[in-house]
């Protein structure tokens, strides 16, 4: 071959090989650009949900559903390639928001930086109240549907103990596809050191002999209270009846007692109708609690305000009058309850 021939083919493979570096390094520059720029989206948040077996181009078919138009498809594979984030996809949900970058979305996948959900016990919640709140939460792996809260109590390693009350009142962070157990046995072994806490914090003249009959009491003073200020008064209240021998009277272990009987409201005869819940014909505490208490309820059930008041009456304004005598309290009651 000539020699000016060959030197015609190797000019033309340098000015191809230098060309190419300089589309390569255009390319680059170009992803690198993409990859920083901040998306613009509208104001509303989307949700990215990555499945077991979603490969890139799933994803990326996934990403342009959620109406996310910035760069070439080209440009996304090349920069999860880059970053090695097509081999370390996560599963859940991702949170994309306006301002967010593609490189800062695709850290996000390959971290499993998964949005966090919340479910919040409340305070005062009854076992069933906890159960449809579960069931409502379509995020959640629903296990316990169809079981029973003797099989719940099973299945959280706790069989015979019954389930009112034996959750604390708090929100829990999760993913999606946690399962409803998994929220309860979290709830529950937090209600066990809310518990050990106060039991350990109580006074030593406490009339309470047990953790149990501590808890009972908190639910009680949980569901009597309008004002959270109120609940170690209310407290105060139910420990100096028990240490007088005076039955605790209170209605809504009359309410718990009634089951589905309850309508709205209580009448004598629920009053004088007795149950193992009822507080009115039975001396000391209900033989369960009845509802989930919260680390205040706790608290002021292990240490209750000094005073002398052995009644209160509700004011209608959320908050209750204390008195120390019958005959203050009955004067309270005609002018709280009779007089509206």
């Amino acid at each position: 071959m000539p020699r000016k021939r060959i030197g015609r083919i190797k000019l033309l493979f340098s000015v191809l090989f230098v060309a190419a570096v300089a589309f390569a390094g255009l390319f680059w520059l170009r992803t690198q650009e993409f990859a920083d720029r901040p998306m613009v989206l509208d104001d509303a948040e989307r949700v990215l949900v990555i499945e077991r077996g979603d490969g890139f181009n799933r994803v990326l078919d996934k990403i342009r559903a959620l109406n996310v138009t910035q760069g070439t498809d080209l440009e996304w594979k090349t920069l999860a390639t880059s970053m090695k984030v097509a081999q370390r996809l996560q599963v859940g949900d991702y949170l994309i928001t306006s301002g967010m970058t593609p490189r800062t979305l695709l850290q996000r996948l390959e971290n499993g930086e998964v949005l966090q959900r919340k479910f919040t016990i409340i305070e005062g919640w009854s076992m069933r109240d906890l159960r449809a709140g579960l069931a409502k939460d379509a995020l959640l792996t629903h296990e316990m549907d169809a079981l029973s809260d003797e099989e719940v109590m099973a299945k959280l390693d706790r069989k015979g103990v019954f389930p009112e009350g034996r959750f604390l009142p708090e929100t829990y962070v999760y993913t999606r596809g946690t399962s409803d157990l998994a929220i309860l046995d979290r709830a529950a072994k937090a209600m066990d050191e809310a518990l050990a806490a106060a039991w350990e914090s109580r006074k030593k003249d406490s009339p309470l002999t047990t953790p149990e009959e501590l808890l009972t009491l908190a639910s009680i003073v949980e569901k009597e209270t309008g004002q959270p200020r109120e609940r170690p008064q209310i407290a105060g209240v139910f420990v100096r009846r028990m240490k007088t021998g005076m039955r605790l009277q209170t209605d809504p272990t009359v309410i718990y007692g009634m089951g589905s009987r309850y309508a709205g409201n209580i009448r004598k005869t629920d009053l004088t109708t007795d149950t193992p819940y009822n507080t009115y014909t039975r001396d000391g505490l209900p033989p369960t609690p009845i509802a989930m208490p919260g680390k205040a309820a706790l608290t002021a059930a292990a240490q209750p305000d000094d005073g002398d008041a052995l009644y209160f009456v509700a004011r209608g304004n959320g908050a209750h009058y204390f008195s120390a005598t019958l005959a203050e309290h009955n004067a309270a009651v005609r002018k709280y309850q009779l007089g509206r």
